[in-house]
């Protein structure tokens, strides 16, 4: 398959002002059926086909081909150990090379894509794996509330993506979730508490603070609180830089 057919944004003028989802399939570990969670234009979509991968689910083919230009398959001419691995790893690489703002996906249950996406991020690369669409932690919300029928998710600017007002307002667990200003308070006081070892880029600040408010939220929940740093003044970014402007911690 030619790079520049995996590489396209299917000239949709809004899909380029939104950050962009790549999504990398392993169809040869987890047999995809529903795409229901990525109708939003900022999503893509490759599925990635083994040799031995000559049938694929009915609902798959057709939500594939409902994508248009928005999904492709990248099928391998050639078997061999580990693959399929390279080949998602080396789409991967190429993808990221190619928009590096954008974020990606990997749909496996193969544990050995860890230290890549590890190392991904150590190059300020935004990207995860995990073991269904439905497993993603921008979905966790939505899947543990959510019936079998189709939800309405849509994009917003910065590569967030806006859950129904009303499952996302609902408690998960029987537990209240953490209001923003609460989540606010607890970041400032664990930057407060590093003092020279807060993070010195914006993209290590936003997997703190991501792991301050809890990696089971979803990212654009840290990626809220952050703006709202921000907004505050309490973070200021030049030159991708960032320095911190924090009321003394009592």
């Amino acid at each position: 398959m030619p790079i520049k057919s995996v590489l396209s944004y299917d000239g949709n003028p809004r899909a380029r002002s939104l950050k962009l989802h790549y999504m990398l399939i392993d169809y040869e570990n987890v047999h995809v059926k529903s795409l229901a969670l990525l109708k939003s234009d900022q999503f893509r979509v490759r599925v990635f086909l083994g040799k031995n991968n000559t049938k694929i689910q009915s609902e798959l083919a057709m939500a594939m081909q409902r994508f248009g230009d928005r999904a492709e398959y990248v099928m391998l001419e050639s078997s061999g150990p580990n693959a399929l691995d390279f080949h998602i790893a080396y789409y991967l690489g190429v993808l990221a090379t190619a928009d590096p703002s954008a974020i990606f996906h990997v749909i496996s249950k193969d544990k050995g894509f860890d230290p890549l996406i590890d190392h991904l991020k150590t190059r300020t690369i935004q990207a995860a794996r995990a073991a269904s669409i439905e497993a993603m932690s921008c979905f966790a919300s939505v899947v543990k509330v959510a019936t079998a029928h189709e939800l309405p998710i849509s994009p917003t600017n910065g590569g967030k993506v806006a859950l129904p007002m009303k499952l996302k307002d609902r408690p998960s667990g029987g537990k209240a979730s953490p209001s923003l200003e609460e989540q606010i308070k607890a970041v400032i006081e664990n930057l407060n508490n590093r003092k020279s070892s807060r993070p010195a880029k914006m993209m290590t600040l936003l997997n703190t603070i991501h792991a301050t408010i809890g990696t089971e939220r979803q990212i654009a929940e840290a990626e809220a609180v952050r703006d709202a740093l921000v907004a505050r003044k309490h973070v200021v970014v030049s030159e991708l830089k960032v320095t911190y402007h924090f009321p003394t911690a009592d």
